[in-house]
This record gives structure tokens, C-alpha cells and sequence, in this order.
């Protein structure tokens, strides 16, 4: 028997997916071009753009759903997460508009060698596919394996940011210590995905 509440619910289920989809094409540009000396500004400034929008959608939507149809407790907690994790998505963006703020405000970066850059963008790409992947399916286990992802990146990071200061060329040590500290932040919006499914699941939250 289809509720009152179930064409809404199957509303927010297509912002947020279109939400994920931007999430990865944002986080996807922006970390290749960088890398391969492009500047793609324009193009996630424009991603961005529009998971804002969207978020202003799933917000306005949420609001109305809960006032209106005083949702029972499985679809509050799924209604509530959307909008936490919605905004979480416009971080993700945003920070993948940084790292190409970086290549527009530093120029040319052919000769700085990045390999720490490229060893940690590969794991902040599978972490929001995964965090996409784990919101789509209500998956516990990748939520848990979001969660032990974060924790490596964290330990990449505070051990490799200290190194960069012995760099010799200082446009190169600060541009990787700027992509560095996007990149981590957006493996912790992807970890807080995954605590956000296991609210949704079981009612708890985790703290840490």
C-alpha cells in the first residue's frame, strides 16, 4: 500500500542520487587535473553549483515532509540523514573546487613531483565511490570499511605533511600541503557518509 509520504521519499531518493553522481564527477575532475596540470575551476565551480542547489532542494523537502506527515522512525532517521549527508556532498565539492583553486592561484606546477599527492588521490577517489556506494545500498560493511579508511588516510597525511617542509622548491611544498588538507577533509565528509547509513540502519550513531 503506497503512503502518503512514499512519492516524497522517492523525490529525495533522485535528489540525492543525482547528489552522488556530482560528488564523484566533482571529486574525479578535480583531483585528475590537478594532477595532470589542467585547470578545471570553471568546470567544478559549475559541479558545485549545483549540488548547492540541490542541497537547498533536499532541505526544503525534508522541512515539508516532517511537518507534514510526522514520519515514523525508520523514514525520520533516513529523512534526517538525507539532509546531513546532502550537506556533506556540497563539502565534498567544494573542497574539490580548492585543490583546482590551487592550479589556477599557483600556475604551472610541472615541476613538482606530487607523489604523495598521487598516492593519496587515488584512495579520496574510492573512498567517495564507496561512500556513494554505501548510501545507496545501506551497506554496514562498507560503512565500517569508510571508517578504516579514514583512519589510513589520517595516518598518511600527518605523517607525510611534516616531510613536505624539507622540500627545496616552496611553491611545490605548499601546493601539496594545500591539495593534502582538502583531501583529508574529504575522506572525512566520506567516513561521516558511512556513520550517517549506520544511523540510518540501526539508530545509533557513532561517535568518535
Amino acid at each position: 500500500m503506497t503512503r502518503l509520504i512514499d512519492p516524497h521519499l522517492a523525490n529525495l531518493s533522485e535528489m540525492m542520487k543525482q547528489m552522488c553522481d556530482l560528488s564523484i564527477r566533482c571529486t574525479n575532475l578535480a583531483i585528475d587535473a590537478y594532477l595532470g596540470g589542467q585547470n578545471a575551476r570553471k568546470e567544478v565551480h559549475d559541479l558545485s553549483n549545483k549540488m548547492m542547489d540541490l542541497y537547498d532542494k533536499v532541505g526544503e523537502l525534508t522541512f515539508d515532509m516532517i511537518l507534514r506527515y510526522q514520519p515514523v522512525a525508520s523514514d525520520f532517521r533516513l529523512i534526517r540523514s538525507s539532509l546531513e549527508i546532502s550537506y556533506g556532498f556540497t563539502r565534498l565539492g567544494r573542497y574539490a573546487y580548492d585543490i583546482t583553486l590551487v592550479r589556477d592561484t599557483f600556475g604551472d606546477l610541472s615541476d613538482c613531483k606530487n607523489e604523495v599527492v598521487y598516492t593519496l588521490s587515488g584512495e579520496i577517489k574510492q573512498m567517495v565511490k564507496l561512500a556513494v556506494e554505501c548510501f545507496a545500498t545501506l551497506d554496514l560493511e562498507k560503512a565500517k570499511e569508510l571508517r578504516t579508511d579514514e583512519d589510513l588516510v589520517d595516518k598518511y597525511y600527518n605523517k607525510h605533511l611534516p616531510m613536505l617542509i624539507t622540500q627545496n622548491n616552496v611553491k611545490c611544498a605548499l601546493a601539496d600541503a594545500l591539495v593534502l588538507r582538502y583531501m583529508e577533509r574529504m575522506a572525512d565528509h566520506a567516513a561521516f557518509v558511512g556513520d550517517s547509513v549506520s544511523y540510518i540502519v540501526t539508530g545509533a550513531r557513532t561517535y568518535r
